[in-house]
């Protein structure tokens, strides 16, 4: 089973991500994030800090770290019987470069679905850490062009259309909880699916 994690910046995903690797069994489950840190994923990052860069080079940059993830961990894993949980998958580059490529390219959702449809691998079930744009900026720090809190209301949107698309796959979690009360849903939630 691929379990991910998504929701805009602040959410809280990589919190959950840890408590869940202390929880769901080590000998059986593989933990991994995008962009990875392999070396399509530190193009990725150097690109995230560059307010210049081409959104459309950006794009497939994601898209390349994303097809090197499937190839390198995400296939291998789930060949040999793993469930695999991911902070942050495909959804993320539809919902982001979605919102980025506003303006610029018709339908851009639509557009990077159709890019990854033919190779990508969908998730089983994804927990969708919802908070609202302005508190995902401040608790990210608005470091980077990716996490205004402008620039994160489009994002949320297009998860929302996405939720809307596939309802029985999305667990929404109120993020804006407690953090305790957070991991505790979450690891409920990821139970329920392993069982």
């Amino acid at each position: 089973m691929l379990i991910t994690l998504e929701g805009i910046d602040g959410g809280g995903k990589t919190t959950v991500r840890e408590a869940l690797e202390s929880t769901l069994p080590a000998e059986r489950t593989v933990f991994t994030r995008e962009p990875t840190d392999s070396w399509y994923g530190d193009a990725v990052y150097r690109s995230i800090g560059d307010d210049d860069a081409d959104s459309i080079a950006e794009l497939f940059l994601y898209t390349a770290d994303h097809a090197d993830h499937l190839s390198r961990v995400i296939r291998p894993a789930l060949n040999d019987g793993n469930t695999v949980v991911s902070d942050r998958y495909s959804d993320s580059r539809y919902a982001y470069q979605g919102a980025t490529l506003a303006g610029a390219i018709e339908e851009p959702m639509e557009y990077i679905r159709a890019i990854h449809e033919p190779f990508t691998r969908p998730p089983d079930a994804t927990l969708y850490l919802d908070v609202p744009p302005e508190i995902g900026a401040e608790r990210a720090g608005a470091t980077n062009k990716f996490e205004t809190a402008a620039y994160l209301r489009d994002v949320r949107e297009n998860y929302e259309r996405l939720m809307h698309a596939e309802p029985g796959r999305f667990h929404r979690i109120d993020a804006t909880r407690p953090e305790a009360e957070v991991i505790e849903t979450a690891r409920e939630i990821a139970a329920g699916l392993l069982e």
